[in-house]
């Protein structure tokens, strides 16, 4: 028995532990909002939308399970032509990044790189759903959707709070219902999926397409729904965030739009709207100026790969290393580098992906016979024999669109540090090896030899 003086302090410490388990446990359910790329973002501009659920995981892609301890959750979505199923649920990093394991997330990627990546995730996890073609080759489809969709584009969540009993009755609901394609670009898309799995949660939460988006579901109008409806329950503690899209030479994501918005913005739409329909043309322009402008990046804070929230950089900061960066590049330019980021361009064309020892990526150059290889992660860019001056120029590079002027964050203000640590530790290395350099090509005094005379 413990003396009567303990038991308060007992109390107090038993308290402790059960209030820092719920701070863990708490679950969430996530729109995800996801910028247009590709054909998408070039003609229409919707975009796309899933769904996140913090406490619910996958057991296979299409069936679904509580999560255990340390799993961060899946995304789910409605896919049109991936193995005949309607939804899939992938697990978070996998989905954004297609690496298991965060500290695999490269910090500068190209598309070859990102084929890569995602066809290892598949030979690993997705095989059912996207088999290897005749010769075991990586087989074509709109598979590759279901993972790295953080290359592509930037994304902004939007978070409410969910209950357990909401989510196992979630997951029983979703793997009772049938599973199977039935997609329709008006009735049944991406948006209309996000607005059943709400629905259910919270009903009436979400709705259909207003005005602004002709009735049909969109993705921009998915997440206006839920944070209207988040500030008539302020209970929910909306959570607003960004997850960036990865630096690299895979082509930018477009804003997203909704579809009067599309018209609008679109001026190879307008100009032939109006001249065949001025009047519907003066419709569709009166209802984008009097509808509601709902901007996804205003505010919000950055998602990182470990699952933390962080703030952007302010203004003031992204200036400041802004200049601090011109100066490097001023200094390359004074010791007669011209062009160094054309070098870089030009070795990263060159290259071609592989997987280090670790598994991690590395950029290797073929036929080089000092075997060249460049570790695009943090954990192995510092290992690989790459010239430091080669590692220096990428992080030079991502940090060049890191703080770039964007609608939304590239990175957190704590990564954006981290960033800067790191390029100053690659430029004290080079500093060390010119001067190393320099010792090395000096000659050598002559000994001074001395005649005795006799």
């Amino acid at each position: 028995m413990w003396p009567k003086t303990y038991v308060p302090v007992l109390r107090l410490l038993a308290l402790l532990v059960l209030v820092g388990f719920a701070a863990r446990a708490r679950a969430d359910v996530t729109v995800l909002l996801e910028e247009p790329y590709s054909y998408d973002g070039a003609f229409a501009g919707t975009g796309h939308a899933a769904v996140y659920l913090t406490r619910v995981c996958a057991a296979t892609p299409v069936t679904l399970r509580r999560c255990g301890p340390g799993e961060r959750g899946a995304v789910i979505s409605r896919y049109a032509r991936i193995a005949g199923y309607d939804w899939i649920a992938i697990p978070l990093v996998p989905y954004l990044y297609a690496v298991e394991n965060p500290r695999d997330i490269p910090l500068f990627a190209d598309p070859k790189m990102v084929e890569l990546l995602r066809d290892r995730y598949r030979r690993a996890e997705l095989e059912k759903l996207a088999p290897d073609g005749p010769d075991g080759e990586t087989p074509k489809g709109d598979w590759y959707e279901l993972v790295g969709s953080a290359y592509d584009r930037t994304n902004y969540g939007f978070k409410i709070k969910t209950k357990a009993e909401q989510d196992d009755a979630f997951i029983a609901w979703m793997n009772a219902r049938p599973n199977r394609a039935n997609y329709q670009f008006l009735a049944r898309n991406c948006a209309d999926f996000v607005r059943e799995v709400l629905n259910f949660y919270y009903s009436n939460s979400e709705s259909r397409g207003n005005i602004a988006d002709l009735f049909v579901s969109t993705p921009k109008h998915a997440a206006k729904s839920i944070v209207k409806y988040s500030r008539r329950h302020e209970d929910l503690e909306l959570i607003h965030f960004v997850i960036p899209q990865v630096p690299g030479t895979v082509r930018r994501s477009r804003p997203v739009r909704g579809v009067v918005e599309s018209v609008f913005r679109a001026k190879k739409y307008v100009a032939v709207l109006a001249a065949l329909h001025p009047i519907v043309t003066g419709g569709v322009v009166s209802v984008y100026l009097l509808g509601d402008r709902f901007n996804p990046a205003k505010g919000a804070d950055v998602l990182l790969s470990t699952g933390d929230l962080r703030a952007a950089p302010t203004e003031d900061e992204r200036r400041a290393y802004l200049k601090g960066l011109r100066a490097l590049e001023a200094e390359d330019e004074d010791g007669g580098a011209k062009q160094p980021g054309k070098a870089w361009r030009s070795f990263v064309e060159s290259s071609h992906p592989a997987l280090g020892g670790d598994g991690q990526a590395v950029l290797e150059v073929a036929g080089n016979p000092e075997n060249l290889r460049l570790g695009v992660t943090r954990a192995n860019l510092q290992i690989e024999s790459a010239p430091v001056e080669v590692q220096r120029q990428m992080m030079i590079s991502r940090l060049t669109q890191e703080l770039g002027r964007s609608r939304s964050a590239r990175i957190s203000s704590s990564e954006l540090r981290e960033d800067w640590r790191l390029l100053e530790r690659l430029e004290t290395a080079r500093q060390a090896g010119i001067i190393e350099k320099s010792a090395a090509s000096q000659p050598r005094p002559r000994p001074q030899v001395t005649q005795s005379s006799d």
